[in-house]
């Protein structure tokens, strides 16, 4: 990161950039293998129906991949402050991704014929895009997180709250923004030391069985819970329940969301792999697969019988595999910098500079 040299007498050593931070190959796996599982639950989604055992493969997914890129996401956003560099980062980074791809997940929804006459909203997340919506309202309210008393609790509480309030609406995907917050806040509160502690091979063995007996008690789940709650994207109300079955279900699925995140925490390997670089392109795999899973709808590649037996199961969790890993490759990242990463210096009064080590906090 670079120094502002905006003032009268900066010297040459204010103005010479600082070596670039190295990267975390641990981070970087965790990364790419949850945009995996990202892409392989939205390959799973024509399967469900009809198939329990799917289904429990899917409400297992849903039930952590999102909470550990939001609680990453959380981890690197601790030294977000408000100031001019970070605020920069936070527009060409969130801001910029997020109008581009809103617009052109529109008119791809336009062109599907999903919904021919859908209006081009930025108020209204379409699809995958809520991600970079919420990320831009929680970073934004990082300086808060750190200065009050008891931040995880007060999260918790917003996200209780939020599943009573139907009222809330859908502009910007506010509710399931309010509802993810928690996940978010505790990554704010985790340090390296804590990641440490999941790495031990001791959790490792025991992530096992706790993994295990999750698949089977979502298996059982299957015809008796909703598993909409893990996408918490909708009130209570909104999901035809009692009003105080929100808050329970929150406070339920954080603690087990956050037992399945550390399980897979405790899984991805530390050292360097053949995908550790695909962790730095993960944005251009999350942002630019949903185009893919759409398409696979639309030319009906679910229809053939075949695909909704174990055959058609397993092929669709390979291509998934395989295209988002095409996606997150260096050669698509660099494309697809000047709507993921631009720099837009022009846009920006000063010399304010973000540096080329700084870490991505979005996929």
């Amino acid at each position: 990161m670079t120094r502002a040299t905006g003032t009268t007498g900066a010297t040459e050593q204010d103005a010479a950039p600082r070596p670039a931070r190295q990267r975390d190959a641990f981070f970087d796996n965790a990364k790419y293998l949850a945009i995996v599982l990202v892409a392989v639950g939205h390959a799973w989604e024509p399967l469900r129906q009809g198939s329990r055992a799917v289904t429990a493969l899917y409400m297992l997914v849903y039930a952590f991949h999102m909470p550990a890129f939001i609680i990453v996401s959380g981890y690197f956003s601790r030294s977000f402050d408000g100031s001019p560099a970070r605020l920069r980062r936070l527009l060409t980074g969130v801001v910029v991704p997020y109008v581009v791809f809103e617009t052109a997940y529109t008119l791809f929804t336009r062109w599907t014929s999903q919904d021919p006459d859908r209006p081009v909203s930025l108020l209204d997340p379409l699809y995958l895009t809520w991600f970079l919506a919420a990320l831009f309202v929680w970073r934004l309210t990082t300086p808060l997180w750190r200065l009050v008393r008891w931040p995880l609790p007060l999260a918790l509480a917003v996200a209780m709250l939020a599943t009573t309030a139907p009222s809330i609406g859908h502009d910007l995907d506010l509710q399931r923004t309010l509802q993810f917050l928690p996940y978010f806040v505790f990554g704010l509160l985790l340090r390296p030391e804590h990641f440490r502690l999941v790495r031990r091979r001791a959790v490792r063995t025991l992530a096992v069985p706790v993994a295990a007996c999750a698949l089977a008690v979502a298996y059982w789940a299957v015809p008796r819970m909703d598993y909409a709650w893990f996408f918490h994207a909708d009130s209570a109300p909104e999901l035809g329940v009692p009003l105080w079955y929100g808050p329970v279900m929150t406070l339920a699925a954080f603690g087990c969301s956050l037992l399945l995140v550390g399980c897979f925490l405790a899984w991805v390997p530390g050292r360097r792999t053949w995908f550790t670089a695909l962790g730095a392109g993960t944005l251009c795999g999350y942002l630019l697969h949903g185009f893919v899973a759409q398409a696979a709808k639309h030319w009906g590649w679910y229809e053939p019988a075949w695909v909704r037996g174990t055959a058609g199961m397993v092929a669709a969790t390979l291509v998934a595999g395989v295209v988002v890993t095409a996606l997150c490759t260096p050669s698509v990242r660099r494309a697809f910098r000047p709507v993921t990463e631009p720099g837009m210096a022009w846009a920006f009064r000063g010399t304010v500079a973000t540096g080329t080590g700084s870490r991505r906090a979005a996929p």
